[in-house]
């Protein structure tokens, strides 16, 4: 009877105890699933394939692994200009050209640009033509009344962009664009073109046997002086940059390990026994930390000017505050016997500090502060942008131009690796330094 009795009390306990494992088991679920139908919604996913640009994308990735050779005629004067990358630092001397291109002559021959595959553009004297195999020959006249084309009898395909003012023929040969003033040709070809010597250089047109054979020679110097000075990819620019990068994070991550270190003991339960004090220290480590390093950028920047001195000191103060909450953390989980045996000797608290605290913290403050050092390698590439140094600031004026994609692989490449050495180093020192 009292058996029964005990049972039928604890139905209604079991009951809700069921239901409550029911409601997690499916209401969890349609919670998460509600919040991914709300982010439908609410970023309009639906509408992303409408808003995307497959063409730009197209032209964004064939850009990073290859460069334009842009042949420009000056419609008034009929001066025909050959550029890499449009760029003067990459234009090609007068009456040279590359041998996809004739020019033409002071008795009037017109220049001729053979794009391959049977894609010919002609600047003739008052004409530009366009011999696209498959369609025919588009005919182009600029002048003051604009730019009068005539086209094959049919429909204009979508890859020709016509009006009276301009004239775009998109290929997959190169573009073709005519306006009143200007004729210009672009033609893709893959690598990144001028990435070891100028035009100018010397050494341009030869090959790696013959660049070898005068460097054994006693031309080493000039070989390496002409890459190093390269005006095209600013191979001497860069190795600064990505010094500047690592001096602002090795600064900043350092600087912070040295500033918190003593902060910590102020934060730390076993050392710093009046509760306002730990309080207010503590406090202070989450105002630092609570603040991202690019806001404390800009701030700095406008106190001290643009620089890498200016992201350093954003990497400090942030650092700090994470480094002093994960110091005084540590430095509350110390052995209190070892410290004890230590004041045994009478040894005197910086003493103690020094021979029975630190050896117990060191292997964790160390490993913490390298992590910090490889990924503020990182995060001083954004901080640069910002303050006018180091290697983001490269990778920000490369992205602007919205036409050297060539130099912003570049650019990455370099990023990847140094954050792959700093890595590599870290692992070293970390075996070194905590193992060792």
């Amino acid at each position: 009877m009292t058996m029964t009795a005990d049972a039928t009390a604890l139905k209604p306990q079991i009951d809700t105890l069921f239901w409550r494992k029911r409601l997690m088991a499916f209401g969890l679920p349609a919670l998460v699933l509600a919040y991914f139908v709300y982010i439908f919604f609410a970023f309009d996913m639906a509408g992303l394939s409408g808003r995307a640009n497959l063409d730009n994308g197209k032209t964004l990735v064939r850009d990073s692994y290859s460069y334009k050779t842009h042949v420009t005629r000056d419609n008034r004067s009929a001066a025909v200009s050959i550029a890499i990358e449009g760029e003067r630092k990459g234009a090609y001397p007068d009456g040279q050209s590359p041998d996809w291109v004739t020019l033409g002559s002071d008795q009037g021959t017109d220049t001729v640009i053979d794009l391959g595959d049977g894609h010919v553009v002609t600047f003739g004297e008052t004409q530009v033509t366009y011999d696209v195999p498959g369609y025919g020959l588009i005919v182009t006249e600029p002048g003051r009344r604009g730019v009068q084309a005539q086209f094959p009898a049919g429909d204009l395909p979508d890859w020709i962009n016509a009006s009276k003012n301009r004239l775009a023929v998109y290929t997959d040969a190169g573009r073709l664009t005519v306006t009143r003033n200007r004729s210009e040709v672009f033609k893709y070809n893959y690598g990144w073109e001028l990435f070891f010597f100028t035009l100018d250089s010397p050494y341009h047109t030869m090959g790696w046997g013959e660049v070898l054979s005068r460097a054994v020679t006693g031309e080493a110097g000039a070989i390496v002086s002409d890459f190093w000075n390269n005006k095209m990819w600013r191979h001497a620019d860069v190795a600064w940059a990505i010094f500047e990068t690592i001096l602002m994070a090795f600064l900043g991550t350092f600087g912070a390990a040295i500033v918190s270190l003593p902060l910590a003991f102020l934060a730390a339960k076993n050392f710093a026994p009046l509760m306002a004090l730990r309080f207010a220290m503590r406090r202070v480590f989450d105002f630092f930390r609570g603040v991202d390093a690019l806001i404390w950028t800009i701030v700095l920047s406008r106190a001290f000017g643009p620089g890498p001195l200016t992201g350093a000191l954003a990497i400090l103060i942030t650092d700090t505050g994470s480094f002093g909450k994960m110091f005084s953390e540590a430095l509350e989980n110390v052995d209190g016997k070892q410290i004890e045996g230590i004041q045994s000797t009478g040894a005197k608290p910086l003493q103690r500090y020094r021979f029975g605290v630190l050896p117990q913290v060191t292997p964790i403050l160390l490993s913490q502060v390298l992590y910090f050092l490889e990924s503020n390698t990182r995060s001083a590439t954004i901080i640069g942008a910002i303050t006018g140094g180091g290697i983001g600031l490269l990778l920000t004026q490369a992205i602007i131009t919205q036409k050297d994609w060539e130099e912003v692989s570049y650019y990455i490449v370099l990023i990847i690796v140094m954050v792959m050495m700093m890595d590599w180093l870290s692992g070293i020192l970390r075996r070194k330094l905590i193992k060792g």
